[in-house]
């Protein structure tokens, strides 16, 4: 199990929770009630999938892939530890994730 820690805009611990292995991050938040869209599906062809990284767990991440990177170019509140949820792959050896939504995120479907 993944330990995912999920932090507000303003740093301050929203939830935390465990995540099997193998679990792509967006769909944790989700069935976490974050407020993340993931409006393709996990396609990436959208950037409501934006989360923050913490800056230690970033390094221990697979580089995100220029097509992620030009996606992010929509996205705002962008910071050097932005990736898209669809796209980080939670795997055993992570141990744990955190994360935080970025300041101005809104869900337009309301979660």
């Amino acid at each position: 199990m993944i330990r995912v820690r999920f932090l507000r805009a303003d740093g301050g611990l929203d939830r935390e929770v465990e995540a099997a292995a193998g679990v792509r991050l967006l769909e944790v938040a989700q069935a976490n009630g974050q407020p993340l869209e993931g409006t393709c599906e996990g396609a990436m062809a959208c950037s409501t999938c934006h989360v923050i990284v913490d800056e230690a767990d970033f390094a221990r991440l697979p580089k995100a892939s220029a097509h992620e990177e030009d996606m992010l170019d929509f996205a705002a509140h962008v910071r050097r530890t932005s990736r898209l949820a669809c796209q980080i792959l939670l795997t055993a050896d992570l141990g744990s994730l955190t994360v935080r939504m970025p300041a101005g995120h809104v869900d337009m479907k309301g979660r």
